[in-house]
């Protein structure tokens, strides 16, 4: 498939990471202003590197808009009388509306939102889809798209936003978790390196182990917890000090605020 991905910051290279590691692709363009922090691109051959996305639109037969939602508008007027009826139409731009892309390009293209995570890069991003009317008749392709980079899902588009924070930041959640053990791994005497591979690879392996057995946490939890245990110890401790209740506030505080970026 011939794949150009416009605007090819931070999300975009991840996703053309996951896309080269997979080998779906078989022309792969990459779009920014100024191109150099794309050099590493170069020795794929797939790879085309340019500053001009309409080269980019009229080459591709999935267009990925990987701009802040702030420029797409203005990227799609320059480039809607390039779009044709059978390409696909893929926006990652947080907060933007399949309705405000309609309402430049028209509701005749096949029109997909998606929110992949940075985990693309790895191949194990959590990626939501959503899709106008024209877009059911390529959703398929769309989630063979992500699903070559980890898992795709569709949903409602009014549950995009929720999925924005649960999957998107929710990666920066987990880091943060992840750092918190890290550190209290450290005050208990281990080096920092040690520490790092200890908090990585539980969690790791904790994600994988409900992955796999498809049982609920709380089931898993059961598995290693006993009576007057360490492990029941420091749950308790840390449900004391708010652990849950902090999880929750957060995601609730940053669906407040993509709520806000939404109206504005």
């Amino acid at each position: 498939m011939k794949v150009a991905i416009i605007g090819a910051g931070s999300l975009g290279q991840s996703i053309a990471k996951g896309l080269l590691s997979k080998k779906v692709v078989s022309s792969l363009y990459l779009t920014k202003r100024n191109t150099t922090s794309l050099e590493s691109f170069k020795r794929h051959k797939e790879v085309t590197l340019t500053a001009d996305n309409t080269f980019a639109v009229d080459n591709a037969d999935i267009i990925i808009f990987a701009v802040q939602p702030k420029h797409l508008s203005k990227i799609l007027e320059n480039v809607k009388y390039l779009l044709r009826k059978e390409q696909l139409i893929i926006s990652v731009a947080t907060g933007y509306s399949i309705g405000k892309i309609e309402n430049i390009i028209g509701a005749k293209h096949s029109i997909v939102r998606a929110m992949p995570n940075t985990a693309a890069s790895v191949r194990q991003s959590m990626t939501c889809l959503s899709s106008n009317e024209k877009g059911k008749e390529q959703i398929e392709l769309a989630k063979t798209v992500f699903d070559s980079l980890g898992v795709s899902m569709e949903i409602p588009e009014e549950q995009l936003q929720a999925a924005t924070v649960i999957c998107a930041s929710g990666i920066a959640f987990w880091m943060r978790l992840i750092r918190a053990t890290t550190q209290g791994a450290i005050q208990l005497g281990f080096e920092a390196a040690e520490a790092h591979e200890l908090a990585m690879q539980t969690c790791f392996g904790a994600a994988t182990l409900l992955k796999k057995s498809g049982n609920h946490p709380e089931a898993e939890i059961d598995r290693v917890t006993t009576p007057s245990g360490c492990t029941i110890e420091g749950l308790n401790e840390m449900e004391h000090q708010g652990l849950s209740s902090s999880l929750i506030k957060g995601i609730n505080a940053s669906f407040e605020k993509i709520n806000q970026i939404k109206t504005k």
